[in-house]
């Protein structure tokens, strides 16, 4: 399988002085300007976090908010990623988004947020979407797919005629980077690349890298 096909990154330029103006502005504009693009799940990012071993886990999670320099995302606070948040506090967060040639990283703590936060936005969701928060044990084996429509079958007689509630282990967290890389892409592989580290005042320094 060849896998040596090449793309040249011509769409965009990055200075270093819009980021020092408000990295958090750039941030917030990057993922409003993907949403507005049409493309699909404009919002996802990759989540990483490390196991009790030290191995590292990604997986595809949906951003819900930006707030206050966080990134709001929901989950099930049993799962393994669920496991690892609340081991370590700590999380990255990779965004890609290949029709503007951009990425951010971001690093930083974890914590959840309250339980009025998670409530509304559980209300909010399809109800499918509520009966699927009951009926999967998210991370655990299962026999077989059958045995796991049949427990969402359950939830639905459980729920007849009622509003479904919010496990009490399902909800948000909000990541808080300590360090922020904006990355876009450029002719020859000469790439952008600008890194935001948070200060103990809250504010932040800025650095260009090399590609």
């Amino acid at each position: 399988m060849d896998l040596h096909s090449r793309t040249d990154y011509t769409k965009g330029s990055l200075d270093i002085h819009e980021i020092e103006a408000n990295p958090w502005r750039v941030l917030e504009r990057w993922v409003k300007e993907a949403v507005e693009a049409g493309i699909s799940d404009p919002t996802a990012f990759t989540l990483s976090t490390l196991d009790a071993d030290g191995f590292p886990h990604g997986r595809v999670v949906l951003l819900r908010e930006t707030r206050n320099g966080q990134l709001v995302f929901f989950t099930n606070y049993r799962s393994e990623k669920g496991k690892n948040l609340e081991r370590t506090g700590r999380a990255g967060a990779t965004f890609f988004w290949p029709h503007a040639e951009r990425q951010i990283r971001a690093r930083g703590t974890v914590t959840r947020i309250s339980t009025e936060e998670s409530d509304a936005y559980f209300a909010s969701r399809p109800r499918a979407s509520q009966l699927g928060a009951w009926s999967s044990l998210q991370s655990e084996p299962v026999a077989s797919r059958t045995d796991l429509e049949s427990q969402f079958q359950k939830q639905k007689e459980v729920f007849d005629g009622k509003d479904v509630g919010r496990p009490p282990h399902w909800g948000g967290y909000a990541l808080t980077p300590v360090t922020l890389e904006f990355w876009q892409g450029r002719a020859s592989r000469m790439h952008d690349r600008i890194v935001c580290h948070r200060k103990e005042d809250g504010g932040w320094t800025f650095t260009r890298l090399q590609p």
